[in-house]
């Protein structure tokens, strides 16, 4: 995946591109990211800041910093989220129905000792982040 992908916020006015290949993709079990998305697991890309551009309606970007770690992007006008920067880990996420024609493959779960959707299907689950991210590494049994 070497192209250029785009995607919008739910009602279209804050619209965002995406390039290359994202570093990473999965799911994040953590209570944070459940009550942001409104749902019992988040999908996530992880792409380098450089990657990810606001390419329309960049007035209509407002952003909620819970913690130093996430800084959570969304539409004013309609409140469709639209990516979340995390600056200590040198990364964007970019949600995956944020830009649905990137192939979602995901690789890993994070955050999984939160989990309220237990999933079976075969991929890593952490109890927090990978050790490159800060996290302890420790995998949980499905």
């Amino acid at each position: 995946m070497t192209d250029k992908h785009t995607g919008t916020c739910f009602c279209g006015a804050v619209r965002i591109e995406v390039n290359g290949s994202p570093e990473a993709m999965g799911y994040c079990h953590c209570a944070s990211c459940r009550s942001w998305s409104a749902g019992p697991v988040n999908a996530f890309t992880l792409w380098k800041p450089e990657n990810v551009k606001v390419t329309g309606g960049s007035e209509f970007l407002g952003h909620f910093m819970k913690t130093p770690t996430s800084n959570r992007a969304f539409c004013t006008r309609c409140g469709g989220h639209v990516m979340t920067e995390h600056p200590t880990f040198g990364l964007t996420d970019v949600y995956a129905a944020t830009i649905p024609d990137v192939p979602f493959s995901p690789g890993v779960h994070v955050h999984y000792a939160e989990t309220v959707l237990p999933i079976k299907d075969g991929l890593p689950k952490l109890r927090d982040f990978p050790v490159e991210l800060g996290g302890s590494g420790i995998a949980i049994e499905e």
